[in-house]
């Protein structure tokens, strides 16, 4: 039942607790990877120049964060995409 009603109405609103919580995940799973903010901020920039050779990205919705899951830690984006963009044929070599 209860998982109904999150279904519907979503979660319930997250407490400072909760939120310092999951900053304090956050910066240890940097630390296990040996990956700064600045680091992930990179890459992330990085990733998202290459995805607008190909699509249109809406910036302002672009997420990345990383998240621990028994098997590991893994890179977890959401990228909007606005429309895909045509590029020309590459031509033979």
């Amino acid at each position: 039942m209860r998982a109904l009603i999150q279904r519907l109405f979503g979660p319930p609103p997250s407490t400072s607790k909760d939120d310092a919580i999951q900053r304090l995940k956050i910066v240890l799973m940097h630390d296990q990877c040996d990956l700064s903010p600045a680091q992930l901020e990179s890459m992330k920039d990085e990733i998202v120049a290459v995805m607008r050779r190909y699509v249109e990205v809406d910036q302002a919705g672009v997420e990345f964060r990383l998240s621990k899951s028994d098997e590991g830690v893994a890179l977890v984006s959401s990228v909007p995409v606005r429309r895909v963009t045509t590029r020309p044929a590459p031509s033979p070599s």
